[in-house]
């Protein structure tokens, strides 16, 4: 091997050493960088599951970028009636902390929430409410009537539960949930305040609200609207045609000119009670459709709580007044 020819081999083998330096060293430079590029705010965000719309409402008001929220229970669905699928268990196995309503709401998840309260916290929004300012009563399915959100100063009392039991669990967050929970504060006091006026401006005669089931109950006592339904404050109960022909008849009597469908409930129940007042020579129009049980589609105004009782209250005096 002559000069020429070993200057050249040198040449090719320092080349190649270089270049295996260089990919060495941009791999470690990768594997580096690695944690900082995955690590994204994600990791860091408490995982939330909430069963009803309402909550995860709440939730994400209050927990905002420090919380990823999973609903269960999507627009048009009946808490009543749900019953929690696999997927369900694994949504809630996963979740750091969960928001329920109570009250018997999510009657056949019981179970399932009791075993998870022993797990992780398992926190029902209602449980800041005075158990005196409940309905309740004999002829209801359960001790207490679930539907809390139609009185929203009870929402403002569930929205307070959800902010302390956050502030508990992740404490370095503690004032952001404070701040984010006193803004929607706000916002449920402007609402309740224009929930009291709209309702006033039905003649005193007609505020009667009749709907599909018994879901508006505190809605009559906040706002001073008297309230009929077919059904009782549960889906679950059967209505037979001795509820059809009473309702009927009230409606006759009372000239009440207009009856609500609700979102989460089947028109056929309501339908009913309109044929047989037709029957009697009373006509009756369905006023519009109501939020109950489920709000809205997401992405929509009555996809918020806030949207959804507007909507409500809109369409109650829109057609009574």
């Amino acid at each position: 091997m002559n000069v020429t020819t070993v200057r050249r081999f040198w040449k090719k083998s320092a080349a190649v050493v270089l270049l295996g330096v260089m990919m060495t060293v941009s791999a470690c430079a990768n594997n580096e960088k690695t944690p900082a590029s995955t690590s994204t705010s994600t990791e860091k965000e408490i995982k939330v599951t909430t069963t009803v719309g309402m909550i995860t409402d709440i939730v994400e008001n209050v927990g905002s970028t420090h919380v990823k929220v999973t609903g269960l229970m999507n627009a048009g669905v009946d808490p009543h009636l749900y019953k929690a699928s696999q997927g369900d268990i694994k949504k809630l196995d996963d979740a750091q902390i969960i928001f329920y309503n109570g009250l018997h709401l999510e009657g056949k998840m019981v179970e399932i929430l009791e075993k998870m309260g022993k797990q992780k916290p398992t926190v029902a929004v209602s449980d800041k409410i005075d158990r005196k300012a409940l309905r309740s009563g004999a002829e209801m399915e359960t001790e207490y009537d679930p539907h809390i959100w139609f009185n929203v100063k009870h929402w403002m009392k569930a929205t307070e539960q959800v902010r302390d039991s956050l502030s508990e669990l992740d404490p370095a967050h503690k004032e952001d949930y404070k701040n984010n929970a006193a803004a929607y504060l706000v916002k449920l006091q402007e609402l309740d305040r224009y929930a009291t006026e709209q309702i006033a401006l039905i003649p005193e005669a007609s505020r009667v609200l009749v709907t599909a089931h018994d879901a508006f109950g505190y809605f009559g006592d906040a706002y001073h609207i008297q309230v009929k339904g077919l059904q009782g404050i549960s889906t679950a109960s059967e209505y037979g045609s001795k509820d059809v022909s009473q309702l009927r008849d009230f409606l006759v009597e009372k000239k009440v000119k207009a009856v609500f469908v609700e979102s989460s409930v089947p028109k056929k129940s309501i339908e009913a009670v309109i044929q047989g007042a037709k029957e009697k020579g009373h006509q009756i129009q369905i006023g519009g459709e109501l939020f109950s049980d489920a709000m809205g589609k997401t992405g929509t105004p009555e996809g918020t709580y806030v949207g959804m009782v507007r909507h409500n209250v809109d369409t109650i005096v829109n057609a009574l007044k």
